[in-house]
């Protein structure tokens, strides 16, 4: 078992989960917002407001299609997907 988590933890690996699926085309444009935890596990209160609205924004997305949730292991970072148009 201690092998595996070893093995597992120098993978990097980033779990994606979807959120929300609209009835909007996907697009071509994608937007994203991330942020970290600190020391606590928790994100600071200026980064827990980030979201989807940020992310939307971030990628010029007025008609938001799919919305995902991404968790980098390694890194301990959160990050909001959208895309749309």
């Amino acid at each position: 078992m201690a092998s595996f988590a070893l093995i597992m933890m120098s993978c990097n690996p980033i779990l994606v989960s979807p959120l929300i699926i609209t009835d909007n085309p996907v697009g071509s444009k994608v937007g994203e917002s991330s942020y970290r935890l600190n020391l606590l596990g928790l994100p600071s209160t200026k980064d827990a407001n980030r979201g989807i609205a940020e992310a939307a924004k971030n990628g010029g997305i007025t008609k938001i299609a799919t919305v995902d949730f991404k968790y980098d292991v390694q890194n301990k970072s959160y990050s909001t997907v959208v895309t749309g148009e």
